[in-house]
């Protein structure tokens, strides 16, 4: 388990308002680390991000790569992890980071999604991943805010 590491969280909204505020409250954060190699190269979207955060709390943009250098050296304050898919977080995985919980936020329909969970939608590669995450035994819950109950994936698979 990495020190510090409060909350990894895939929600293809990123910082969304209502849902960072629900979850800082009780996972009171001081830095969100957004991976995605390509936000990671857009400085508007960079700018946004960082806007919609939380005041006091710092925002940082990482690649995929950045984010394994960066995650390697451990976290230096309480932090949550924020990426749109579990491509990302299996590319920190297959790196070596020690990922024991990922929490599921939003998964929006796309053409290659289909729906997994109420309004949640995956596609066949990306719950094949989920699949291997379980396997690995990673924790993986689908809970928008944290007042919903979670619930497992290895149900909303079956």
């Amino acid at each position: 388990m990495i020190d510090n590491l409060l909350l990894a969280r895939i929600d293809d909204r990123l910082i969304h308002g209502q849902v960072m505020t629900a979850w800082m409250k009780v996972k009171p954060a001081k830095r969100i680390i957004v991976i995605d190699d390509k936000v990671a190269n857009d400085s508007f979207m960079i700018d946004v991000i960082q806007l919609a955060a939380p005041t006091g709390v710092k925002v940082d943009v990482l690649s995929c790569e950045k984010a394994i250098e960066n995650i390697s050296l451990g976290l230096n304050v309480p932090t949550i992890l924020l990426a749109k898919g579990p491509d990302t977080y299996k590319k920190l995985i297959d790196a070596g980071l020690d990922i024991s919980e990922i929490n599921v936020g939003g998964m929006g329909m796309t053409s290659e999604r289909r729906t997994l969970y109420k309004n949640i939608a995956a596609s066949d590669e990306e719950r094949n991943i989920f699949k291997e995450f379980l396997d690995k035994n990673i924790e993986v819950k689908i809970q928008i805010i944290p007042s919903n109950n979670a619930i497992e994936m290895k149900e909303a698979l079956k």
